[in-house]
């Protein structure tokens, strides 16, 4: 039986740079930044003070007030992404069989929110004033679940968590899911509302953090000398994957063509990436097997590219070794990091919505803040302006905590 092809209709995405499309996508090939001083609770007491959040969000375009009390943020950050992506899409989705379209979403994090609402409440109240909606809140699944109730659709539903690559890894499995017949459509990709106290005080006790805080705006600089950790965002990406005959049946705009998927693992450490880059490099290997593609064909890499000392020269490491020294360095490559933060669970899913929408204008955002690079980080990281780049093939990176590898292979669709 061959492998149906699987296209790019609808991209949904809810970010820091805003929820608009094509505003988002303005603000980064402007080279815009969306990390800000944090607005959501008092930061004052912690060593990084900055975020890339969600601003004046308001999930009453997608669901009721009474739907939304019984969901927490990154369930509404998912559905009200998912919506997006539908309206982006045109899926009239009363006329396809609900049993065709499925749901996989991932997350890193999930009901953070409400779970430390939760346990203020317990602690200072007693169990007897524990939410009955706690577990149904707090629960990884509950964004998958409640979108498929909210608009009715039964296909395969399931949650991914792989910290950030767990939107990639849903996005991975969304393609395998089309492919082999088990969907026509898939709304699929990732949501995150980690942007809490306790979700800061986590990553700053790893110091994983950048504590630019007098420069927002600066302080997410990927693969610069002067680098020094990651900035903690939120939001969604969510994308309406569908079969490309089904698509083109029903005369839908086409983004891009999921043509590749890799997966690894490093089977090294817990939450630092193998210096040897050797999963992260097999990742993309494996992807364009999959995709029926070589090195010599890839015109753009959307890179993991974090910002953070360890991650980015590993990353290079392993773009030299999946394409040999030579191509490496003559293939464009820029980070969506660099001006909307991490958005850690969600950030594969936004990035391959910004990467779909390079592959079908030919464009290429900048690295924003790449001032002065390292010498470990020699490659073409488009850094200043926007580039114009003939753009067949395209990869996005995602790597995350635990060794995990993911890789996505998008294509022109030409005929």
């Amino acid at each position: 039986m061959s492998k149906r092809r699987v296209a790019i209709t609808g991209i949904g995405l809810l970010t820091p740079l805003g929820s608009d499309k094509q505003e988002i996508w303005d603000s980064l090939c402007q080279g815009k930044s969306g990390v800000e001083r944090i607005q959501k609770f008092d930061p004052s007491d912690f060593p990084s003070q900055i975020a890339g959040e969600i601003r004046d969000f308001d999930p009453g375009r997608f669901m009721s007030r009474k739907e939304a009390s019984r969901l927490d943020l990154f369930a509404q950050y998912g559905i009200v992404a998912s919506g997006l992506a539908v309206e982006d899409a045109g899926l009239d989705l009363d006329a396809v069989d609900p049993d065709r379209i499925g749901v996989i979403i991932g997350s890193g994090i999930g009901g953070i929110v409400v779970f430390e609402e939760q346990y203020k409440r317990v602690l200072n109240r007693g169990y007897q004033k524990c939410s009955a909606f706690f577990i149904p809140k707090m629960m990884m699944n509950a964004v998958s679940g409640n979108i498929s109730i909210h608009y009715g659709v039964r296909g395969p539903n399931y949650a991914v968590a792989s910290a950030c690559a767990s939107a990639s890894h849903a996005l991975g499995l969304a393609f395998r899911t089309i492919q082999y017949g088990d969907a026509d459509v898939v709304l699929t990709g990732g949501t995150e509302a980690a942007v809490t106290p306790l979700g800061l005080a986590g990553f700053c006790a790893m110091k994983a953090l950048s504590t630019r805080n007098d420069e927002p705006h600066r302080a997410s600089r990927p693969f610069d000398l002067e680098r020094d950790g990651f900035i903690t965002g939120e939001g969604s990406g969510v994308l309406v994957f569908e079969d490309l005959d089904h698509a083109r049946a029903r005369g839908a705009r086409l983004y891009a063509e999921v043509a590749g998927f890799g997966t690894t693992g490093d089977a090294y450490h817990i939450t630092a990436p193998d210096p040897e880059a050797s999963g992260a490099a097999r990742s993309m290997t494996l992807a364009m097997k999959d995709a029926g593609c070589g090195p010599e064909d890839v015109d753009y890499i959307n890179a993991h590219g974090t910002s953070t000392p360890f991650n980015d020269p590993m990353e290079v490491k392993a773009i030299k070794k999946a394409f040999g020294e030579q191509r490496a360095r003559q293939i464009p490559v820029s980070s969506t990091k660099s001006m909307m933060g991490h958005m850690l669970g969600a950030a594969g899913a936004a990035e391959l919505g910004v990467t779909a929408i390079s592959v079908h204008d030919d464009r290429a955002h900048p690295t924003l803040n790449l001032e002065n690079p390292d010498p470990l980080c020699d490659l073409d990281f488009i850094p200043g302006e926007v580039r114009d780049i003939p753009m067949n093939v395209a990869l996005s990176n995602s790597f995350g905590f635990g060794g995990h590898n993911a890789c996505i292979v998008l294509r022109k669709i030409q005929n």
